[in-house]
């Protein structure tokens, strides 16, 4: 295929120098915005008499058949094309002779490629929201079914306090609702048109970048032509937010890791959402969420690679920046693909609510509410604090529990205590009275969950 830059060349272009400036093999999934670009671009120089209104219909129509065809798979992308525009355009120019020409009229390429990434990122930006809001709403589902489900809390890897599964899993909704809010942080600043800039400098020509804005869904053209084509704060944003998304998946990922093994057995995973290994028949293995917590490590790797690209480039456009596009489509190919996997793994699992239950009554999770039940007949919290301390080491002397310790030995430590303490100590006890605001408490974790049914799934309850 020709190329559309060639009159300043005497030499065709070595092949593997061709091979290496290519983009075609990553960039023509872009297909459908470079098309939906040129058909407002080329509509907008009919309308303002740079090229004739009806030549300007005539080029329009023959794009969107290009589109049609591609779409149909009755015409084939050119792996020789230098990138998905001039093949593009190179089409339209055998179709149409010098007619099809006209359209690059008052654009640049590099106007052309910073559009259609904006618009190709925006379509992203919503397929992954959609795709955020499922998986909440199956964390919403089974926190519903597990309001009353205790399991140990943790820090530091140790039982901790008792929480509900329920408030387990809220956390990680709230997790993906802030990537939610990222995400459409990301799509308000990238929703800047850049058409109209061309190379550097803008055009002679009258254009009218207000009406291409307008009609490519855009909310105002970008202010400075220089910053329009050089422009990629809106990649190096989008992969952070990704990057973070996948971070939450990853750390999701590990304790689905953790809660499947026998040593936990919490959880099971579906058959569906499991593998097994090549010698060792009785292996079950969380292949999944292992997979995300090492794709989690690409994500983070286009982040850096985006930030280093782009940390010494002069304005404006640097070839460099070709670079951006390879980054950010793995980032986005990566978490689509572990989002819609994730989802139904977790639908599917299986919850054992007893071992969660037994493994609540081991490791003292309880002690600070006995240091509470102290605290409230009106010992100072340190004493209380030391007190508690005491009796959990002698529980481990004995070999027994703070609900089984007698009374007796409570009362010889404080005689604040009487059997009251049992109650104060219980798991369920324990749980039901954190009632604070944000709470493990299935009377506030219901509310929780109400509020995000109101509010993040909400759109697809009135769709639906």
């Amino acid at each position: 295929m020709a190329k559309m830059w060639q009159g300043r060349f005497r030499k065709e272009l070595d092949s593997k120098v061709n091979d290496f400036n290519s983009s075609i093999s990553f960039d023509s999934r872009m297909y459908q915005h470079d098309i939906q670009g040129s058909i407002v671009h080329v509509t907008m120089l009919g309308k303002q008499g740079i090229i004739d209104e009806k030549e300007s219909k005539t080029i329009a129509k023959e794009l969107a058949n290009i589109y049609d065809d591609l779409s149909a798979g009755k015409l084939q992308i050119d792996p020789s094309a230098e990138d998905i525009h001039m093949f593009i355009e190179q089409v339209l120019t055998e179709r149409l002779g010098d007619l099809g020409k006209k359209l690059h009229t008052a654009r640049s390429r590099n106007d052309q490629v910073a559009l259609d990434l904006r618009m190709y990122l925006r379509t992203e930006i919503d397929a992954i929201v959609g795709l955020i809001k499922k998986l909440i709403a199956v964390l919403v589902k089974k926190a519903e079914e597990n309001l009353h489900s205790v399991m140990p809390g943790y820090t530091h890897l140790q039982r901790a306090q008792p929480i509900t599964f329920a408030h387990h899993l809220m956390a990680y909704v709230e997790m993906f609702k802030r990537d939610m809010v990222r995400l459409f942080n990301c799509f308000d600043l990238m929703n800047e048109c850049p058409l109209g800039c061309g190379a550097l400098a803008t055009t002679t020509y009258p254009i009218d970048r207000e009406f291409t804005a307008e009609y490519l869904g855009f909310k105002s053209p970008m202010l400075n032509s220089l910053d329009g084509v050089s422009d990629r704060d809106y990649c190096m944003e989008l992969a952070g937010a990704l990057a973070i998304c996948m971070v939450h998946m990853s750390r999701l990922s590990e304790e689905v890791v953790l809660w499947c093994s026998w040593e936990f057995k919490f959880v099971e995973l579906d058959d569906a959402y499991s593998t097994g290994s090549s010698i060792m028949p009785q292996k079950k293995n969380p292949d999944i969420c292992e997979l995300i917590r090492g794709k989690t490590g690409r994500a983070i790797g286009n982040l850096t690679t985006l930030l280093s690209m782009m940390k010494s480039l002069p304005l404006a456009y640097n070839k460099d920046m070709q670079e951006d596009k390879e980054a950010i489509f793995d980032s986005v190919d990566t978490v689509k693909l572990c989002l819609s996997t994730l989802a139904p793994m977790l639908d599917t699992m299986k919850v054992n609510v007893e071992n969660m239950s037994d493994a609540g009554k081991k490791g003292f999770i309880n002690a600070t509410d006995c240091a509470d039940y102290l605290v409230k007949k009106g010992l100072p919290f340190r004493d209380a604090y030391k007190i508690t301390g005491t009796l959990v080491a002698l529980c481990i002397d004995r070999g027994d529990t703070l609900d089984t310790l007698p009374i007796e030995e409570y009362k010889k430590l404080s005689d604040k205590f009487d059997g009251g303490i049992y109650t104060a100590i219980s798991l369920s006890q324990c749980v039901n009275e954190r009632k604070a605001v944000g709470g493990p408490s299935p009377e506030v974790v219901a509310k929780h969950i109400e509020k995000i049914k109101n509010t993040v799934l909400k759109e697809d309850k009135d769709e639906d």
